[in-house]
């Protein structure tokens, strides 16, 4: 893979920014979801966009989301919202945003509701 994970547990890991590039090897290692937390162009014209990446993601037999949430600005409904994702999608789960950190909170987060 071009792209570091972080895995959290068997069914949960994040990772730093993504692209439609990516899909592929993601669903090579063995993840089955994906969950955007980055929201579009949060670093300017070059970040590549959640629907591109979620087309790329579908086409490597992945089930994409896209929950853009603001970092440092994480709320109860975020992590309401993360939960619904992480209980309904079909693990193993990779998320990820900038760094990995954001994903990494609402996923701590949402195992507390």
């Amino acid at each position: 893979m071009s792209f570091t994970v972080q895995v959290i547990n068997d069914t949960f890991a994040v990772s730093g920014q993504l692209s439609a590039a990516d899909m592929a090897a993601v669903a090579q290692a063995g993840y089955r979801s994906v969950i955007i937390n980055r929201p579009d162009f949060e670093a300017g014209p070059q970040q590549p966009v959640a629907d591109v990446v979620m087309r790329a993601a579908h086409e490597a037999g992945l089930v994409a989301e896209y929950q853009p949430v603001i970092s440092g600005a994480l709320t109860q409904e975020d992590a309401k919202r993360f939960a619904q994702l992480y209980t309904s999608l079909p693990k193993p789960i990779l998320a990820y945003c900038r760094s990995g950190g954001r994903c990494f909170n609402l996923y701590q987060l949402s195992s507390q509701i």
